[in-house]
């Protein structure tokens, strides 16, 4: 399942980030073959999921911002066997180490905020091994570079992207892909 993921992500490197389920309809429609869920509770998230498989598209549910779910292993439990979302998004250490045990693709969140959030990120990421990274803000090419040199995992750049010039800043900097709710983005050629 890595090996789609990361081929869906190359073939189209513009992550859709919804993040009110309103946008859900637009984000199926647009060349994104991989969407994050920013958005969904204990109620609907299964049926969400569905849909976005329905459309042969690649689903992570972003673990932290889903209403109403324990944040144990048991949530990963109900995920995996109830919701069946290709793979989460965190930015727990304590859920991302049990992601492989239920088969889920993982990829830690983290904010840089200052040099030290810098140094604990990377820090933990060596620690974790999640199978991908998502840097936050994305608009910073030369931290992207830094942390592609350091950690040798996928990169992700996401917060902040809203031009087609800052999804070509951030994959040249060593980004394998650009997650985005600027829906203009995901329908770019």
């Amino acid at each position: 399942m890595e090996e789609k993921i990361l081929d869906a992500i190359k073939d189209f490197p513009i992550i859709a980030a919804v993040r009110d389920v309103k946008d859900l309809n637009t984000a199926l429609s647009s060349n994104a073959q991989v969407i994050f869920l920013l958005t969904g509770d204990i109620m609907n998230i299964s049926e969400i999921v569905q849909e976005v498989k329905k459309y042969g598209k690649i689903v992570f549910v972003h673990f932290d911002l889903i209403e109403g779910l324990g944040k144990d292993n048991k949530a990963l439990e109900y995920l995996a066997e109830k919701v069946k979302p290709h793979g989460i998004i965190s930015t727990r250490n304590n859920i991302l180490t049990h992601t492989k045990q239920f088969g889920f693709f993982s990829i830690q969140r983290l904010f840089l905020l200052d040099s030290q959030a810098l140094k604990t990120g990377l820090t933990t990421a060596k620690q974790i091994e999640p199978d991908s990274i998502e840097i936050l803000p994305g608009i910073m090419p030369s931290v992207i570079k830094e942390i592609s040199l350091e950690v040798r995992k996928p990169l992700i750049a996401g917060g902040l992207v809203r031009t087609k010039e800052e999804v070509i800043n951030a994959l040249k900097s060593g980004a394998i892909a650009v997650s985005t709710s600027e829906k203009s983005l995901w329908f770019i050629e």
